[in-house]
């Protein structure tokens, strides 16, 4: 039984494993972006706000199911959360992403932020899998849990995925390669705990 349970655990937790599971959240954030994208030409570039949010299920909320019918795809396959009930609204349920709320798409603003990948000009942080807390970060400083556990752990020590404003998806170490800071209008929303 313990060797079965070792299996089980590596199999989940291993190299090749993860990064199968990075490329199917970047699926994932590439279909949710596909319905900000939509939502966002609605309303003159805005992604969604919901104010007093406090969690990213509250402003995502508005996408289901108008823009987006397959709920399934705000679950990282990385994550160990639960599937979202279809029919039932997100802010009743936990999904596995973190949003940067009061964004709007590159286009319709005048300035842009800073990519944090590459300290150049370039789209803001739109989305991430679950960060491990909503605070700015410095160079070094931990996006994504170090130890696979909570929070921010949903791709264990194998780091996560960013989504930005323009629509481009990167894979991201365990902690900053560069500042991720955001304008002071923008609040970042992790998912319920």
């Amino acid at each position: 039984m313990l060797i079965i349970l070792v299996t089980l655990w590596h199999g989940f937790s291993s190299g090749s494993n993860q990064q199968r599971q990075l490329k199917a959240c970047q699926k994932n954030l590439q279909m949710i972006y596909l319905a900000l994208e939509i939502f966002a030409n609605e309303h003159h570039g805005r992604f969604p706000v919901f104010a007093g949010a406090t969690t990213s299920e509250e402003p995502l909320d508005v996408l289901v199911p108008r823009y987006i019918s397959a709920s399934e795809n705000f679950i990282c396959p990385g994550s160990k959360d639960s599937p979202l009930r279809r029919g039932e609204p997100l802010v009743k349920q936990k999904i596995s992403y973190a949003y940067f709320m009061g964004l709007r798409r590159p286009d319709a603003t005048e300035t842009a932020g800073v990519d944090p990948t590459s300290g150049g000009s370039s789209a803001d942080v739109l989305m991430a899998d679950r960060l491990v807390d909503t605070a700015p970060k410095n160079v070094g400083a931990p996006l994504f849990s170090k130890s696979g556990d909570a929070p921010g752990n949903n791709h264990h020590r194998y780091g996560g995925n960013i989504l930005l404003t323009d629509g481009q998806q990167k894979a991201m170490p365990v902690v900053a390669p560069a500042p991720m800071l955001w304008p002071k209008d923008v609040v970042l929303l992790n998912p319920k705990p």
